[in-house]
């Protein structure tokens, strides 16, 4: 069955790759044979101990520092990476936080930094990878959105703006791209149990009440998001682009 993924031995640039969900997306394609690039811009340890955890697996993984923010870094980062592995095949773009307050009480520097990694550093991750991509004949561009860019939410507009920025730039590449073979998809997580949201459910009582919007009556875990993600980069999904993949447990339906 992994055969007809057609994913080994393709290499793959996840960005924020070290923790989360984007350590999780690192861990399933080297489980399935596709050489890995972690980019990460902080924690070199944890980026490190997942790639000796890729390279278990027999595949080639190499972490690679660059702020997305940044168009000189990223475009760096992929110049380092093409040196090191001679293509691109799948780009995630995955680096993102979460951080908000009230409309009045954002500050400007909370707006910038929020909407300049979640979707500035989208768009400079697709500036560099995606002439790669046309030189090579195709390739696969996943991107983490959010439920929040989807339906909007209290508290954290301006996450929910960037979210929402980036589902609409799916579209835009989506249809601008397939000409050269290139699929760009989306997928929206809704609640996962990651670090990001450690603070809100070390709330007992506000967890349960998480819990009890999801009508699969869970919060996902970081591989349950992994693996759609990586259906989008296989074999399986190669007539889908510009589509909005829902991994929430029922929480929010659109379509």
């Amino acid at each position: 069955m992994k055969d007809s993924l057609h994913l080994k031995d393709k290499v793959a640039l996840v960005t924020g790759g070290s923790r989360g969900i984007g350590r999780a997306i690192v861990e399933q394609f080297a489980s399935l044979g596709v050489h890995v690039i972690v980019n990460y811009v902080r924690d070199e340890r944890a980026a490190a101990a997942v790639v000796d955890y890729a390279r278990q697996f027999d595949v080639r993984a190499l972490a690679l520092k660059a702020d997305l923010r940044s168009l000189s870094e990223t475009e760096e980062l992929v110049r380092i990476a093409l040196e090191e592995f001679r293509q691109i095949d799948i780009l995630i773009c995955n680096a993102g936080i979460w951080e908000g307050a009230a409309v009045e009480e954002i500050t400007e520097e909370q707006w910038d930094q929020v909407l300049d990694i979640n979707l500035k550093g989208t768009w400079t991750a697709c500036w560099a990878v995606v002439p790669v991509l046309k030189r090579q004949g195709g390739g696969k561009i996943v991107i983490i959105s959010s439920t929040a860019g989807q339906r909007g939410e209290a508290r954290v507009s301006n996450y929910a703006a960037a979210k929402g920025g980036q589902i609409s730039f799916t579209k835009s590449l989506a249809t601008e791209l397939a000409e050269f073979g290139i699929n760009v998809n989306c997928v929206a997580p809704g609640w996962v149990d990651t670090e990001m949201n450690t603070g809100v459910f070390a709330d007992v009582e506000r967890k349960a009440q998480i819990v009890g919007t999801i009508p699969l009556g869970r919060v996902a875990t970081a591989a349950d998001v992994a693996w759609p993600t990586i259906f989008l980069c296989s074999e399986w999904a190669r007539h889908m682009t510009g589509e909005v993949l829902n991994v929430n447990g029922g929480s929010v339906l659109c379509g």
